[in-house]
């Protein structure tokens, strides 16, 4: 029976923040029963872009800090990393505070570098993904709760996209994004693949409307955390009163049998009714997938994924 805990929480001031989050943890085992000494720890936040700083549109520095330092206390090493859409990790960072408050405690922040590997699943053979996450030893998911005009809500799993390092998340909304199904299997199985050992999402506050970037800030006051990332997204979107059949992860991830129903999972503090909103603003109109790409833009894609990434892999995997 996966387990979730959600509680309420209010601002980012750094000493409240860290006491929030030891209560969060704290009836899962606290952090050390996920951090070993000497682990290699990633932190996952959302970077996404930093052109709108103050708009809430990725994971808060302070998030990052207080969960840096507490996986220091307990001997593990943390980095940070991701894949933004815009720019790269270390500039985001920069642009949204996070590497400042990276600085004080010495953490470094890496960028995102692609290894195929294999994947569970008829319709795909493998994955180019983030060696990073794949081979580090601990991974801590720090998602934001946001609206967003492609996939309704973006949560735990959609996060794990950015462990999809540089231009392959453009070609993966160009092949799949056609099909919301297909693009909602590829993002359970990036998550499964990546199988984080614990996420932690900031829901102090959210960003809502036509998000991932182009919404406004909203206050939510609820922290949430899990091992099990499908879990904590099925809480969350009864958190914010959204339909589950609107969102390809949770579709996708309840068809391949790893998104429970709310009844199979137990909620270690606050039930989400306990934290629901009834006024969350989703997009004001959903955007394609694959961003309504004319077909010859989508041809040129195809080529130069044939070209210049699929072919020299698979070409090393001969030799």
């Amino acid at each position: 029976m996966p387990s979730v805990s959600l509680i309420r929480a209010k601002g980012y001031e750094v000493e409240a923040l860290s006491e929030r989050l030891e209560a969060l943890l704290a009836p899962m085992g606290g952090m050390a029963r996920y951090v070993k000494p000497g682990d290699r720890v990633l932190l996952k936040p959302n970077m996404l872009t930093g052109s709108r700083p103050t708009k809430e549109c990725t994971t808060r520095p302070e998030i990052v800090y207080c969960v840096a330092k507490m996986v220091q206390a307990v001997g593990g090493n943390p980095f940070i990393g991701d894949s933004p859409a815009f720019g790269s990790a270390r500039g985001v960072a920069e642009a949204n505070g996070l590497l400042e408050w990276a600085n004080k405690i010495d953490l470094p922040i890496v960028e995102m570098h692609g290894k195929r590997y294999a994947i569970e699943n008829q319709d795909f053979d493998n994955f180019l993904l983030s060696k990073e996450a794949m081979e580090a030893d601990v991974v801590i998911n720090l998602p934001k709760v946001k609206s967003h005009v492609q996939l309704t809500v973006t949560l735990g799993v959609k996060n794990l996209f950015g462990c999809v390092p540089g231009k392959m998340k453009a070609w993966w909304h160009m092949e799949a994004g056609k099909d919301r199904q297909r693009f909602g299997t590829m993002l359970v199985e990036t998550a499964r693949a990546i199988s984080p050992q614990l996420t932690i999402i900031d829901g102090i506050v959210g960003h809502e409307g036509n998000g991932p970037s182009g919404g406004e800030p909203r206050e939510l006051g609820v922290l949430g955390a899990s091992d099990d990332v499908f879990a904590l997204d099925r809480a969350m979107v009864d958190v914010l009163g959204v339909d589950p059949s609107q969102l390809p992860t949770i579709v996708e991830s309840t068809r391949l049998g790893l998104c429970p129903r709310l009844s199979e999972i137990d909620f270690l503090a606050n039930q989400p009714s306990e934290l629901s909103i009834d006024d969350w603003k989703l997009p004001d109109k959903m955007m394609p997938i694959d961003f309504g790409a004319p077909r010859v833009l989508r041809s040129t894609f195809k080529h130069l994924y044939i070209r210049f990434i699929r072919e020299p892999f698979s070409a090393y995997a001969t030799r």
